[in-house]
């Protein structure tokens, strides 16, 4: 029996996960995915995480492989992968997304991590409280007692932890001028099972399920009221919520780690 892939470690959800080439007949409009009958060329997020350490961040294989844990030759093997297939989206003018492969998101306890300046670290360090099993902790974007209700652009969630069905705790927690990018990456280290929000765009949706957090969007209103109502099973959402103004930034697909890393558990020190 073959070996089970080891998840790779995976810093940040990508923020944008779709690209549409310019075909230059309309200098205005850019082709969708389906144009013409041609297949989308698909990035993985671990080979996604390559590009970016290597690329971006002008890592050495070595060091990606550590930040991924995983050995510097399969790193070679993700980042050729990935290479080729940013080649081909680009001389065959292929639209480009990323979604899917072997990856568990870091949620900042791990010691792996070489950036002291880790947004996720100090989270963790400042907020995040050890909760036991039966504890669940609800998120809420908000602003002046009630949701706030654009998820990119929170400056705070309020944070509940639940247990017996009632709130024990509950405090407010500043974002840090965090964005988009990094948002799902707060509520990761705060170690959130449930966001409740207004508005929120579909790359930020993928990365919170690719971070096991369950959202619950489109609510408006008191953010205490919403809390209860979740726990009593009354709270009216929107499972199909949408943020409009970034509707053009994000693939439609099905973007999480569950088709992916999450069926191999027990090889992946950071899903839920």
């Amino acid at each position: 029996m073959p070996r089970p892939r080891k998840c790779r470690r995976v810093c940040h959800f990508p923020r944008t996960l779709a690209f549409s080439p310019d075909t230059g007949r309309d200098e205005t409009a850019a082709v969708s995915p389906d144009t013409e009958g041609r297949s989308a060329v698909i990035l993985t997020v671990d080979e996604y995480e390559t590009i970016r350490l290597i690329d971006k961040e002008s890592m050495s294989q070595e060091q990606c492989g550590e930040l991924m844990q995983i050995a510097r030759t399969t790193v070679q093997q993700i980042y050729a992968n990935a290479r080729r297939k940013l080649a081909e989206a680009l001389v065959e003018g292929l639209p480009l997304r990323i979604e899917g492969g072997d990856f568990h998101l870091c949620d900042g306890r791990e010691a792996v991590c070489g950036f002291h300046t880790c947004f996720k670290q100090k989270f963790n360090q400042a907020y995040a409280k050890s909760k036991g099993e039966t504890v669940m902790r609800i998120a809420v974007t908000y602003e002046n007692g009630e949701i706030f209700q654009h998820f990119g652009h929170t400056e705070q969630f309020k944070v509940y932890d639940i247990q017996d069905n009632k709130v024990i705790s509950s405090e407010v927690v500043g974002t840090n001028g965090s964005g988009h990018g990094a948002l799902a990456g707060v509520l990761q280290a705060l170690n959130a099972d449930v966001l409740i929000c207004g508005g929120i765009g579909g790359g930020a949706q993928a990365a919170l399920a690719a971070a096991g957090i369950r959202l619950y969007g489109g609510v408006s209103g008191n953010a205490d009221d919403a809390v209860a109502a979740l726990l009593s099973g009354s709270l009216n959402f929107n499972p199909d919520v949408h943020c409009d103004h970034h509707d053009h930034q994000h693939g439609e697909g099905h973007t999480c780690g569950s088709h992916g890393c999450q069926k191999h558990e027990h090889n992946c020190g950071g899903n839920k």
